[in-house]
């Protein structure tokens, strides 16, 4: 049996560096983990997914519609569009920030007011402020790793597991800052 794994946000905000944490977090434990990344317009802020499975023997690393037991979302809208990926009885984890995407720039559509009601009716639902965390840390870009470290608090990864996935995946400048993110997300 496997489990499966969605990040979604918006490109620029980290969820590649997530996904690689993530992965060697798993494969620590000795987990077979296959990762596969969906880029939109990422370079624009378009949507990016990444699809994280992991068990004793993982085939393919596409998780379909109603298969993912964890979405870690950074943004509402994106947490909101992979909703139909989650799982009944799984949970999602979701950033309290909202990125414009283009058609709301251009005023072809509005924002939906309501993607905060939807999400906690249809799922077990955690709303963080990853950004005020992250900044609290040091660095605003470190919503990833608050995110990643809140949503490690409900695996049965060991935390100095994690730690050592840190030090693996994040360049040396920048390892203080994600290590104070990562602990201000896991006791969040």
């Amino acid at each position: 049996m496997s489990k499966n794994i969605m990040i979604v946000g918006v490109g620029g905000q980290g969820t590649l560096l997530a996904s690689r944490i993530l992965g060697s977090a798993i494969i620590k434990q000795g987990f077979d983990v296959k990762v596969s990344e969906v880029h939109g317009m990422s370079q624009r802020g378009g949507s990016v997914v990444t699809y994280v499975k992991y068990g004793d023997e993982v085939h393919s690393p596409i998780v379909d519609k109603g298969e993912a037991d964890i979405i870690l979302a950074f943004e509402l809208l994106e947490a909101y569009r992979a909703l139909p990926y989650l799982r009944k009885g799984g949970k999602i984890i979701v950033n309290d920030q909202i990125i414009n995407p283009m058609p709301v720039i251009t005023g072809a559509m509005d924002y939906p007011t309501d993607i905060k009601e939807k999400l906690t009716k249809s799922a077990d639902t955690v709303i963080i402020d990853a950004l005020e965390k992250a900044t609290k840390a040091g660095n605003f870009k470190a919503v990833n790793v608050v995110l990643i470290g809140l949503m490690a608090k409900s695996t049965d990864i060991p935390y100095e597991t994690w730690i050592e996935s840190l030090h693996e995946c994040v360049p040396a400048k920048f390892l203080d800052v994600n290590l104070k993110a990562f602990d201000l997300g896991y006791n969040s």
